[in-house]
């Protein structure tokens, strides 16, 4: 007999825990075709894109100042290379935000302006302050705990991005590193889920405390099916967007009614 699985949905997102690494690997490898490094004695996760240009590597290290995830895209015509970088505890769907929106057969086309629209749309607050010869432009969640910070040089120039989440004194509890050249709509991928409002689900036993003390925090439960499916109808919905759509059949060719003989 089918049975329901006990859930927490947890928001703000960004304290959600890390969840599942599958929920970025899996459609990456069987939904967009990139190819796993097959080394058994090394203990990571190494994908490359089909044109061998970008790369994500899963290295787990016992330090936990070092980053997990690393996602970098070499120079390509006036494309500067990037690298993005993620630490152990930043949630998978965060990221996944990120490579959904590198592997889409076509970029979004986005509206020049402010990149903080998203963040701004959320209720984040502005700071800004000047160092020196550079300025260094901020948007804070309106709980306070969480920030995105730009270093911005006096021309123009943007060195990087720093996502963090902290609470209060403690210790960081994810950051992410994003290189100023990385492209618009990845950036504007990233905001836009930080932004989303919508809880992530987790399973009772993978609720982080700070989440707990600090979040929001609800019960819940889903069908087992639906629980252990979501990967996969993730994975297809994503190799759908590069299925070209069906061409239609050409029309049968008109013939001519045959005329009466007189």
């Amino acid at each position: 007999m089918p049975h329901d699985i006990d859930v927490v949905l947890v928001a703000p997102r960004y304290l959600a825990g890390p969840g599942d690494p599958a929920w970025v690997t899996v459609p990456l490898h069987r939904a967009s075709g990139w190819s796993t490094a097959e080394d058994p004695l090394v203990p990571r996760v190494i994908l490359t894109s089909p044109d061998q240009l970008a790369q994500l590597r899963l290295a787990p290290d016992p330090d936990p100042a070092e980053p997990w995830w690393t996602l970098r895209h070499a120079h390509h015509g006036d494309q500067r290379a990037w690298s993005m970088t993620f630490d152990a505890h930043t949630p998978v769907e965060i990221i996944a935000a990120v490579t959904d929106a590198l592997t889409a057969p076509a970029a979004p086309p986005l509206a020049p302006g402010d990149p903080y629209t998203m963040l701004y749309a959320a209720g984040w607050n502005a700071p800004r302050h000047h160092d020196g010869h550079t300025s260094v432009e901020g948007m804070t969640a309106p709980d306070g705990l969480a920030r995105v910070d730009r270093t911005v040089h006096e021309d123009g120039r943007t060195a990087s991005w720093i996502v963090e989440t902290s609470v209060h004194h403690l210790p960081s509890v994810w950051r992410a590193y994003v290189d100023g050249n990385t492209p618009p709509h990845l950036v504007a991928a990233l905001f836009g889920a930080l932004a989303d409002e919508t809880p992530l689900v987790r399973e009772p036993h993978r609720v982080p405390h700070l989440a707990a003390t600090h979040g929001r925090t609800s019960a819940g439960q889903v069908s087992a099916e639906t629980f252990a499916f979501a990967l996969e109808g993730r994975t297809t919905a994503l190799a759908r967007r590069r299925t070209p759509p069906p061409i239609p059949a050409p029309a049968p060719p008109s013939v001519p009614k045959p005329r009466r003989a007189r």
